[in-house]
């Protein structure tokens, strides 16, 4: 299991696992989770454009991520939130599509893409993805505060001066930059399951946003990290085991809050 390709997939994962805990908070708290489920198909036609034209499927995860969020950042502007984002969806859905049906990549790289491959994460690639990990996590810390103010009180932050329209298109390319890293990891399918589950059982047993962001940080660590061994124990797809512990993260949490509300009122 600390094999030098298991290495990689510790790595990777948690790298991955920090930064998806971290950019999930604030999804759950400013209610982008339609954006969150958008961006990875986004992300999921630029790979297969990747592999089309033979550069690395990195590239084209990065690059197809930030044009659906810049897309469904401009194109809110003019129309309503959930319309920008539900566009952008169909349009790299299709792009997709047609990208996969005249490329010759071969049916278990599409499964890797939908579903994710950790355990094939090359000693190459772990650098860009520390850089683009790290560039994200000091961009998501530099508007820290003015992200929890416009997600939680947004006339407090405009007569602070803060300017939500550069504050929602910088948070949506740190989630596209997020769901360009966490796809190889549990696919463009369940990127959604990692960024939203963890987060939001934080979410709801933490109130302040500082504990609850590292919450969220520590609840993604440990569905990954336990991923990553039970898809190498039992050889099934990682992002199965990542989609169920976010669901039981998040169940258990209700649980854990209906219980207190319990206790409070006797």
């Amino acid at each position: 299991m600390f094999s030098s390709f298991m290495t990689n997939a510790w790595i990777s994962g948690t790298i991955v696992a920090v930064l998806a805990g971290a950019v999930g908070f604030f999804v759950v708290l400013r209610g982008a989770s339609f954006a969150a489920h958008a961006i990875p198909n986004g992300a999921f036609a630029g790979a297969a454009g990747a592999y089309l034209v033979g550069i690395s499927p990195l590239v084209g995860l990065v690059s197809f991520a930030l044009l659906s969020a810049l897309g469904i950042g401009v194109t809110s502007r003019r129309t309503r939130n959930d319309v920008a984002t539900a566009l952008s969806l169909v349009a790299m859905l299709a792009l997709g599509a047609a990208f996969l049906s005249v490329s010759l990549i071969y049916e278990p790289a599409i499964n890797a893409l939908l579903f994710g491959e950790i355990l094939g994460v090359s000693s190459s690639q772990l650098m860009p993805v520390l850089a683009l990990g790290g560039g994200s996590v000091i961009v998501l810390a530099w508007f820290y505060r003015p992200l929890v103010y416009t997600s939680v009180a947004p006339e407090l932050a405009r007569s602070r001066g803060v300017n939500a329209t550069v504050v929602d298109v910088a948070f949506l390319v740190v989630v596209a930059l997020a769901t360009a890293l966490t796809v190889p990891v549990v696919g463009a399918l369940l990127t959604f399951s990692l960024m939203i589950g963890p987060p939001a059982a934080a979410r709801i047993l933490v109130a302040r946003p500082g504990w609850a962001v590292a919450g969220s940080v520590g609840l993604s660590l440990v569905t990954v990290w336990v991923s990553i061994g039970a898809s190498y124990a039992l050889n099934l797809p990682i992002g199965f085991f990542v989609g169920a512990l976010g669901a039981v993260f998040y169940l258990g949490a209700r649980v854990v809050a209906r219980h207190r509300v319990t206790r409070a009122a006797t």
